[in-house]
């Protein structure tokens, strides 16, 4: 007859042994497993915030089923744990709706790289500069220096304009003339002021055009090609150049007027 030792004992020692041996081993395992695929990323150049996150999630589910392998050993039913698991996934997961798709926009993100930490962009109706890209919103910087926060689901669904992405960009102009001013003389100075700037780029040529026959005025399109870095300081200073250049050559730049005409009674008056 066997005793309370060989029956009970021996058992659950050896069931303890082998569950223990299961949870060292199999986070052993993991670890080198977790340290291959980060290190397989590094080579392919995926962002380091991005091997991070799946380091993370591959070592979490590698020790749930480590977990679930040692219990089972022990005789635990882990039927019922993996449905209870997977319940309170679901919960979790309808709880936290929102905040899901900001985590699957913000993996989007770093993977496809729309945009870069240092590129103005102008996304969701907002336009600055992308100082961190996280897992669940962006931070920019505004040209007036506020600081905003922008979930990254409204961004992956929202139109994306990245002004940093091209080495050059066109600035597109307007000025207008009057209809009493020698069109001529006025394309020639516009071109000049556009070739006298060193920053305006040779190729692309720059161009100016008599883009419309308005009700008060003749407007030309003034569009130079110029390195983004050059962008708004082109724009500033062309613009400031051609009224002093118009001022100076007498061409009048038209401006909205209203005229009030009074009847002979009330001049009487």
């Amino acid at each position: 007859m066997e005793s309370f030792w060989d029956l009970y004992v021996v058992p659950w020692a050896l069931n303890i042994a082998f569950a223990l041996a299961i949870f060292f081993v199999g986070r052993w395992i993991t670890k080198r497993l977790v340290n291959l695929c980060g290190r397989l990323m590094r080579r392919a150049k995926v962002d380091e915030m991005l091997i991070n996150f799946v380091s993370s999630i591959i070592s979490v589910l590698l020790l749930l089923f480590i977990i679930v392998a040692a219990l089972g050993q022990l005789g635990v039913d882990t039927t019922s744990l993996i449905a209870l698991v997977g319940a309170a996934g679901l919960a979790v997961g309808l709880a936290l709706q929102d905040s899901l798709k900001n985590f699957a926009a913000g993996v989007l993100l770093i993977i496809f790289r729309p945009f870069r930490e240092g590129d103005f962009v102008e996304v969701a109706g907002i336009a600055g500069i992308v100082e961190h890209v996280a897992i669940f919103n962006t931070v920019m910087r505004t040209g007036d220096n506020r600081e905003v926060i922008i979930p990254n689901g409204g961004i992956y669904s929202d139109v994306i304009t990245n002004y940093s992405k091209r080495d050059t960009r066109r600035v597109d102009m307007v000025f207008g003339i009057s209809y009493d001013d020698d069109l001529r003389k006025a394309k020639k100075i516009l071109m000049d002021i556009l070739i006298a700037d060193e920053r305006v780029l040779k190729d692309p040529e720059p161009v100016v055009v008599v883009a419309a026959l308005a009700d008060s005025s003749v407007n030309f399109n003034v569009r130079p090609w110029v390195k983004t870095a050059d962008y708004w300081a082109v724009l500033w200073d062309v613009t400031e150049q051609v009224k002093l250049r118009f001022d100076e050559e007498g061409i009048t730049i038209p401006f909205p007027q209203m005229q009030i005409h009074r009847s002979e009674a009330e001049a009487s008056d």
